[in-house]
Order: structure tokens, then C-alpha cells, then sequence
């Protein structure tokens, strides 16, 4: 996939001719951050493809007594309160959690119905009450295993698929008994599993983490919990406790961490973490490895930072960031979905801003526009995300000017930049004002020893690090290259001194800086005469 995508961005960028493409019409601003942070135009890297509604997706097939998919008379042809969507890579099956009507449904990658499930097969076994996530994968037997975050019965669950409408119980997650969970509540929204088994899932108001379960159900622990964010009212709630006396201190609300409301795991078994908190900068996002620990750490030094930042594109409207959801495609490119703009922030593996694209708007009739975008999904070329209020799925399909991005990014990850280069002088060709492609030209001027030219770029760029690391570079070569002459300047400079000096003492070197002033003066006296006005 990746030799093709490259092939055909190359292919292009060598045979092209034609202008420069204008930005897409999109009923929303397609823009990035510059190395200031500060928001400037761009491309769009996705456009939208078309909007998904129940209709669409053949939902009447459910109250349709002839078709292989019936379930009753009475059943809601159309999304309710929608809160999840997962796509099953090997399969390219495409999974919906309708949350409001209490069943998972299953699509083909054209979005054709495949399966519809709301009861389990099993004795006692309760049917979904408004499952919020789910996770599907397929086993070594070919077997499509589905796991539910079943939201209101309190637990999670794993199925296996075992026709369009019925599924098998393997097993239930439940409530921990365990002095570790302090809840009261169980109430869990999402669920993931990994290759060894174990499954993930994250309970409303648990802020230590998501609970972790062998693949028998058995409780094993939290994973991954955030840190307290470090405000300043916190701080001051540090600095009280010191002087504070015990009925003080019982009075005191605790500080505690926010809780995160959304996961995904990569090809790796690493685990993305989202945290919905408005404005929330400590660990909104975070890449855990399998020990749960954060390799995006701020606190070792990186500097991570996500989604809009203080004011966003549009500086009269202030801009709070809820993120929602994340999801890792292909090439560990992934796609963070916020939830109070409407718009999904997509990054390369390196944590760089590739694209922004979508809008929130309240009512919202324009494609691209959400009223609750509640979460994202990606297969190939194509980014979904499904809204719980307007109960439609909305597909944004990559453009000409993405492919080429991706194919460059890629490269770049890599650090083949001079393989990158002419893709990225497409990039710029199409969008001269795409920061990253100027960082990239410049790293491979840099690798190829251009090193003036690499300073052109990095000042494009505003990227003052690498502009520091090109001038070192090509100071260092200019001294190199003109050794000689700086030796043999030098040296002329320390004769001129020493004559200078000795023609001081014989007061032969004062008539010669008298008549020296005497021509600035009269340089300055000629400068102050105004210039005679020019007739007609």
C-alpha cells in the first residue's frame, strides 16, 4: 500500500502541470499551526464523501418481515444516541454501537447491512441496555469475537458472532470485588482487548485508570491512570494543606485526577489514551506501552500538545478542548476527535499536526458539520464519525493534496528525506504556506549538506532549532572553505595595527584623520540640503 501510495504521489508530482488547486469548499476553515502557534490557512487533506442516515444504511430491513434481517415490526429504522463505531480491519466489517435502541449493528466497508444484535444466546443472559462501546477482532479460527462495554447491565461482555442476528456468550467482566475499586457505581462506556487476551475498559467516574481483566474475567488491576492536572488553584490546595489543621483538612475537597474517556490500541499494543475534560493539558493524551507508562511525557521535556490551541482558527470566539475519541490507522498516523469544536486533529507517528477538518455547529444541516460527534473511525483512505444527535455517519475521504502529505509524512518518519523531497515540493507547490513541508525540505537540504539552503527553509518555517542546527553547520563550512584567507585577513589586519600604532607616535597619523573628518563633515552638510521641487 505504502510502495503504491508513493508511486502514484511521485508519478503525479513528476507528469503535473497544471495550477495550483484552490482550497476545497468545505462548510467549515481548513487551517494548521505554524511553529508559533498561530493558525494559518491550509488545504483540505479530507473532504467529505457523504452522510450516512439510517435510511441510508438500510435499517427498515429490520422491521421488514421478508428480509433476513427482521427482528419486530416496531423496529427504529434510524440511529438513536449512537456513541461508537469500530472498523474490523481483516474484515473490513464496519461495527455501530446504537446505544438509544440497544443493539450493535454491522455493515460492510459500503456501508450494507450485515447483522443486527440485541439479544444473546444463554440462559438468564440479560439483552444490551444501552451498550456506549464496543471492540471486534478476529480469532486464529476465523471466528468474529465482539466485546460490549453493556453500559447499563453493568458490564462488559465477549460474543461471538454466530449468524446475522444471534451471538454466543464467552464471557462477562463484571463489577470488581475488590477493595482497589472504590465506586459504588459500574457503569462501563468502552472496552478494548489486546493479543494476550486481556480486556480494557473504562468506567464512568473511575479516575485510576481503566480496569484490566484476563481473559477469564478475572479483575487484575487499573492501567494507565492520569496525573492530577497541576493548576494553580491545586497548587494553592498544596500549599493550605501545610498550615491547615485537621477539621480544615477534612473539609477540603480532595484533588484528584481526571478520569480519561476514551482509548484505542495500535498494531503495537500500544494504547492512545483522550481525556474529555475541557482545557484539560496534563496527560490529554497519551501513547502507554504495555507497562502503562506514558512515552509522551511533558514532564521529561517533550513538548505535546493537542488539538486547537488558546483561541483556535476564528481568535474572536475562545475555544475549549473536549477530547472525545482517538483512533490509530495506518502507519500510526492517528486521529484525535474533539468533541466541543466538532473537528478531528489528525497526526503523523511523531505527534505532528497533519490536518484539521469538520466543525460543530448547533443546528447543523451542512455535511461536515456535527451537533454531537461522539466518535472516530478509520479504514484505508476514509475517516468516520458518527453523531448522536443528528443519528447519521458522516465519511470524509482523503484529497489529491492529502495523498501527497501522507506519502511525504511517511518518508519523513522514516528520515528518507531526500526520498521525500520532491513530493514535499508538490506539497508546497499546492500549498506554499504547509509549515511542514518546509521543515522537511529543509531537513534534507540539511542531510545533503545544503546547508544555506536549509536556513532558507527553517526561516520559512519559523522553526528557530533547526535554523540554530543548519547556521552551526554552515558557519562551520564557511570557516572550513576560507581557513586560508580568514588566517592570512587576520594577519594583514594585525600589520595595519601595529603600522597604525608607530605612525600615531610620529604624529604623522593626526593630519590624515583631520582631513579624514573634514570629508565626513562635509558628506553630512550635503545629505541635510533639501532637493529643489521638479517642475511639471
Amino acid at each position: 500500500m505504502l510502495k503504491r501510495l508513493i508511486g502514484i504521489a511521485t508519478a503525479v508530482a513528476t507528469i503535473s502541470s497544471m495550477a495550483v488547486t484552490a482550497f476545497a469548499d468545505e462548510p467549515y476553515e481548513t487551517y494548521s499551526y505554524d511553529n508559533w502557534q498561530d493558525p494559518i490557512p491550509s488545504q483540505a487533506g479530507y473532504m467529505v464523501e457523504k452522510t450516512w442516515t439510517g435510511h441510508d444504511l438500510g435499517l427498515d430491513e429490520l422491521s421488514n418481515p421478508e428480509s433476513e434481517f427482521f427482528i419486530s415490526n416496531n423496529e427504529n429504522p434510524n440511529l438513536n444516541g449512537a456513541c461508537d463505531i469500530y472498523v474490523e480491519d481483516t474484515t473490513r466489517t464496519i461495527w455501530i454501537a446504537d446505544t438509544e435502541n440497544h443493539r450493535i449493528l454491522s455493515f460492510n466497508e459500503n456501508f450494507e447491512l450485515k447483522g443486527c444484535y440485541k439479544s444473546i444466546d444463554g440462559a438468564g443472559v440479560k439483552n444490551f441496555n444501552a451498550p456506549k462501546g464496543l471492540f471486534v477482532e478476529v480469532n486464529a479460527e476465523g471466528d468474529t469475537i465482539l466485546y460490549v462495554a453493556d453500559t447499563e447491565n453493568s458490564r462488559g461482555v465477549r460474543l461471538k458472532i454466530t449468524g446475522p442476528l444471534t451471538c454466543e456468550l464467552q464471557q462477562e467482566f463484571l463489577k470488581p470485588d475488590s477493595q482497589a475499586y472504590s465506586a459504588e457505581a459500574f457503569t462501563p462506556s468502552k472496552v478494548s482487548a489486546d493479543k494476550e487476551g486481556n480486556v480494557y475498559l473504562i468506567a464512568t467516574s473511575v479516575n485510576t485508570g481503566a480496569l484490566r481483566y484476563d481473559k477469564n474475567g478475572e479483575f487484575k488491576g487499573f492501567f494507565g491512570a492520569n496525573r492530577v492536572e497541576q493548576t494553580a488553584e491545586v497548587i494553592a490546595r498544596k500549599v493550605w494543606r501545610i498550615f491547615a489543621s485537621e477539621e480544615q483538612l477534612e473539609a477540603m475537597v480532595s484533588t484528584v485526577p481526571t478520569e480519561f474517556h476514551n482509548f484505542d490500541m495500535d498494531q503495537d499494543g500500544f494504547i492512545f489514551t483522550v481525556t474529555e475534560s475541557a482545557n484539560a493539558s496534563t496527560d490529554a493524551v497519551k501513547k502507554l506501552n504495555p507497562a502503562g507508562v506514558n512515552i509522551w511525557n511533558n514532564a521529561k521535556g517533550n513538548t505535546y500538545q493537542f488539538g486547537d490551541f488558546a483561541w483556535g482558527y476564528d481568535e474572536s470566539v475562545a475555544k475549549s478542548t473536549k477530547l472525545t475519541d482517538v483512533v490509530v490507522g495506518e502507519n500510526e498516523v492517528f486521529n484525535l476527535l474533539d468533541y466541543e469544536t466538532g473537528r478531528v486533529f489528525q497526526y503523523d507517528k511523531n505527534a505532528d499536526l497533519l490536518f484539521v477538518f469538520g466543525t460543530r455547529s448547533t443546528p447543523s444541516e451542512q455535511e461536515g458539520s456535527f451537533t454531537a460527534p461522539n466518535a472516530v473511525e478509520t479504514l484505508g483512505d476514509k475517516i468516520y464519525v458518527i453523531d448522536g444527535i443528528k443519528n447519521d455517519v458522516t465519511v470524509f475521504v482523503e484529497t489529491v493534496f492529502g495523498k501527497y502529505v501522507h506519502a511525504a509524512s511517511i518518508l519523513n518518519v522514516e528520515g528518507k528525506y531526500t526520498e521525500a523531497k520532491p513530493i514535499w515540493e508538490e506539497v508546497i507547490r499546492r500549498d506554499g504556506g504547509y509549515t511542514m513541508a518546509h521543515i522537511a525540505l529543509g531537513k534534507a537540504a540539511l542531510n545533503a549538506g545544503e546547508y544555506k539552503l536549509a536556513m532558507e527553509y527553517f526561516e520559512t518555517a519559523y522553526d528557530q532549532e533547526n535554523y540554530d542546527k543548519a547556521y552551526e553547520y554552515y558557519r562551520d563550512e564557511f570557516l572550513r572553505a576560507n581557513f586560508e584567507i580568514i588566517v592570512i585577513g587576520l594577519f594583514v589586519l594585525i600589520v595595519l595595527i601595529l603600522v597604525y600604532g608607530k605612525l600615531k607616535k610620529k604624529k604623522i597619523i593626526a593630519p590624515i584623520s583631520a582631513y579624514i573628518a573634514v570629508g565626513f563633515m562635509k558628506i553630512k552638510e550635503s545629505l541635510k540640503k533639501k532637493p529643489k521641487k521638479e517642475e511639471e
